[in-house]
């Protein structure tokens, strides 16, 4: 088992930080370096706010990347993700600062991020990063998520 004496999260009572800034992400060692696989992780129920009204804002995140010395800790992620609930900023930034955050963290060989935002105004945005192309042999599924259709 790989050690994680470092980890300050997992595994304690710990409270969602006031910030994405104030927000700690943090990695454990990769026990499968040398194999190219993905990771992903859902996020359905994304919260963050319009930096113009304060209303809230929701969206479906889809996050996938290809690791290499370390992996994201998903205590800290999770709790990373909900430090967004009370920031405020348009859907492209808070996507994009996710995506940047988590490649500044762990540096991943590859990584790519689906922000598929609800409506706003009555037009929803999504918003897609990626760090570059996919490494040779690795699978890459579909996000699995449908376009915004309304209720019809």
């Amino acid at each position: 088992m790989p050690k994680t004496t470092r980890l300050t999260q997992l595994g304690r009572a710990a409270r969602i930080p006031a910030s994405p800034e104030k927000a700690r992400l943090e990695t454990v060692p990769n026990p499968h370096p040398g194999t190219a696989y993905l990771v992903r992780f859902v996020c359905p129920e994304f919260t963050s706010l319009c930096p113009m009204t304060g209303q809230p804002d929701f969206a479906h995140l889809v996050l996938d990347y290809a690791p290499r010395a370390r992996l994201v800790e998903s205590k800290s992620l999770k709790l990373y993700l909900a430090s967004y609930r009370n920031h405020g900023a348009f859907h492209e930034d808070c996507t994009v600062a996710i995506a940047k955050a988590l490649e500044r963290a762990m540096k991943p060989r590859w990584l790519r991020i689906g922000g598929y935002w609800y409506p706003r105004g009555g037009m929803p945005i999504d918003v897609f990063y990626q760090s570059g192309a996919a490494p040779k042999g690795l699978w890459v599924p579909d996000q699995g998520v449908p376009p915004y259709r309304g209720r019809g």
